[in-house]
C-alpha cells in the first residue's frame, strides 16, 4: 500500500494521490486562538514556552522542546526555512489542546 498520510480535521487517513485534494498548496503553522501564522523559531518558541514546553539543548543541530512528564519531544531543523509538512504535523500532535493546525496558505 502506498500513499501520503494527511491529517484534516482530526483524523489521519491515507490518500492515493494527495494533489487532488490540493494537497501540492503550501501549508502553515497557526495558532487557532490568535489565528497567527507562525513565521520564525522566535514565535514559535514564546507560544511552546507559554504552554510549558522547554527548550532542549542537546543536539546543535536541531531545534528541539520537550515537556516535563511527557516522552514527547519536538524536534526541528536549525533553519525555520526547512520545516517541512511533517514537522508542522508533528508539532500539532504533540502539543494537543487544539492550540495549533495546519492549513493551506
Amino acid at each position: 500500500m502506498s500513499g501520503v498520510w494527511v491529517f484534516k480535521n482530526g483524523v489521519v487517513r491515507l490518500m492515493d494521490n494527495p494533489s487532488l485534494e490540493g494537497s501540492s498548496r503550501r501549508k502553515v503553522l497557526v495558532h487557532i486562538a490568535t489565528d497567527q501564522v507562525i513565521t520564525s523559531y522566535e514565535v514559535l518558541e514564546r507560544m511552546l514556552l507559554s504552554l510549558g514546553w522547554q527548550r532542549y539543548y542537546n543536539d546543535p543541530d536541531l531545534f528541539q522542546f520537550h515537556k516535563s512528564f511527557t516522552t514527547h519531544l519536538i524536534s526541528l531543523p536549525k533553519d525555520f526555512n526547512k520545516i517541512r509538512l511533517m514537522h508542522l504535523y508533528d508539532i500539532v500532535v504533540k502539543v494537543r489542546s487544539n492550540v495549533f493546525e495546519v492549513r493551506d496558505l
